[in-house]
């Protein structure tokens, strides 16, 4: 089978899991892998999907049961879920209308934030949310059966990311100033900010100096919240957004700090991006390499600055999309053709995550987005018919404990940049490949780094 790579449709939608695009190398092997891990560390469960759905993404996760993310229907559209204890609720229903919607967090109030489709079409003729629909796009917030609409900027449109416990919701949102940088033709036109909801209120956070346009996503408990800043751009595929990432920020009681780079300028694949923030102020994400054709996760703490987590073995590009109050980071790792698997850092070293569950595990673990204080993860992964569905690892029981668990599971010593056990490759089917192409966001943050565009 030839390596190829799926590309944007005419109608301009926007692929949240481009990489699995690109997934035609080596098919999930029939045969066990040549290095099975020592011991099983995680299980994985398939969390499902909506009636008919053709897949389902979890993006996060609490410590009381409850993920959050999105599954897809019959009629190639997407629904906002959420997942208590295993069972999947779509919060779609009845939402503002529109076909399209995705939570892109929850928090221990049961609130879940995100973005979704109205039935109203967007008089300028913008496709905000990116699904090629061209209606308004609107933050949310849900709880308890009911969908609530955030207000915007004095634009039409808006989009949450994540949710803390006081109720704050990070996101992005129009105003009604002309964007000279938007590329002719669009369709993005107006200047684009990040933002923090409280309360029912939208305050705007500033840019790094100069930057016309920004973003946030990640926040946490302590009024602190991570994105990027840059100009408008046509769609990043890579992140869903119009927006040309160039500096990746942390937002510290209003004050902006640019978090710095790994040499990159932010011009290739998602950019400099911040995308999450545990309550101790440490950020994941994601940052060009000098010379902007890689890019690598970073992680980023007050006393060490920016750092570089590298790739698993092998690989050339990764990114950092989750970390816990212990400092434990989740993402991907791509291969020269895109083809993902997720990762766990712990203790210094970066772990192929199917290297730490059983050979049995009903999903080929692709990419892991979050991890609570518990150490359970949620990603997407594919099963052997090629389909892709959201999962959640759970720490096996006494492991999470255990100090030296990552020297059994690496090659090297801990800490080493890229020592990791080999494990095969899964891929998803054609039909969950098409389906993706056409409609999948996977997430504010995390779209489509899978892989070269």
């Amino acid at each position: 089978m030839t390596p190829s790579t799926l590309r944007t449709e005419s109608s301009g939608i926007a692929l949240a899991a481009l990489a699995l695009a690109v997934f035609a190398g080596a098919v999930w092997a029939q045969e066990p892998p040549a290095t099975q891990p020592k011991s099983a560390r995680y299980t994985v469960t398939d969390l499902g999907t909506l009636t008919d759905g053709q897949f389902s993404v979890a993006v996060g996760l609490n410590n009381k049961d409850l993920i959050n993310g999105a599954s897809g229907l019959a009629d190639f559209t997407q629904h906002a879920v959420v997942w208590k204890k295993g069972l999947l609720t779509d919060i779609a229903v009845p939402g503002f209308g529109g076909a399209n919607s995705e939570a892109f967090g929850v928090n221990a109030e049961g609130q879940a934030a995100g973005l979704a489709e109205t039935t109203t079409s967007d008089p300028n003729g913008e496709d905000f949310c990116g699904f090629g629909t061209y209606v308004i796009c609107l933050p949310f917030v849900w709880q308890h059966g009911v969908m609530t609409p955030l207000p915007t900027l004095g634009g039409n449109n808006a989009e949450g990311g994540q949710i803390n416990d006081k109720g704050q919701v990070a996101g992005n949102a129009e105003n009604t100033k002309l964007d000279v940088t938007c590329p002719l033709g669009g369709p993005q036109m107006f200047e684009e900010k990040p933002v923090i909801w409280e309360q029912g209120r939208i305050k705007r956070l500033d840019t790094f100096q100069g930057d016309p346009d920004g973003w946030a996503f990640g926040i946490n408990d302590h009024d602190q919240a991570v994105g990027a800043s840059g100009f408008c751009s046509t769609l990043n595929d890579d992140t869903g957004v119009y927006i040309l990432s160039r500096h990746a920020l942390l937002w510290d009681k209003g004050a902006v700090t640019d978090l710095g780079n790994l040499g990159g300028t932010g011009a290739f694949g998602p950019g400099n991006v911040a995308g999450e923030i545990n309550n101790r102020g440490d950020v994941v994400g994601s940052s060009d390499l000098k010379g902007d054709t890689k890019f690598h996760a970073f992680l980023w703490t007050r006393k060490t600055g920016m750092k570089d987590l590298g790739t698993l073995h092998g690989d050339v590009n990764s990114a950092g999309l989750g970390v816990n109050d212990a400092g434990d980071a989740v993402g991907a790792s791509f291969d020269e053709d895109g083809n993902p698997r997720a990762f766990l850092r712990k203790n210094g070293a970066m772990t192929d995550l199917n290297t730490l569950i059983p050979a049995d595990s009903p999903l080929y673990l692709l990419l892991a987005h979050g991890i609570n204080s518990r150490g359970e993860i949620v990603g997407f992964g594919v099963d052997g018919a090629g389909d892709v569905h959201a999962f959640r690892a759970t720490p096996c029981a006494g492991d999470a404990a255990a100090a030296s668990w990552d020297r059994d599971a690496t090659t090297g010593a801990v800490g080493e940049v890229g020592a990791a056990t080999e494990s095969p490759r899964g891929v998803p089917s054609e039909k969950a490949r098409k389906f993706l192409q056409r409609q999948l966001r996977f997430s504010r943050f995390g779209v489509g780094l899978m892989g070269p565009r």
